[in-house]
């Protein structure tokens, strides 16, 4: 799965800390959602989005091996 909240967050000028507190998880777990080595659960896939006004499938997307 890859994402893209790395660049959504710099599109807001939003820090890994503050997107965390704005969802609700620790800075830690926006870094390993975001570095691939954390796959949300769906609730969070959609707060994530919901900061972003965006859609989920517009932030995550699955790669052919997924």
């Amino acid at each position: 799965m890859t994402n893209t909240i790395r660049v959504e967050r710099a599109i807001k000028k939003m820090t890994q800390q503050q997107l965390a507190e704005a969802v609700g998880v620790s800075r830690q777990t926006i870094n390993a959602i975001e570095t691939g080595k954390y796959v949300p659960s769906t609730v969070l896939a959609l707060k994530i989005a919901r900061i972003f006004d965006k859609q989920v499938n517009d932030i995550f997307s699955l790669e052919e091996n997924d």
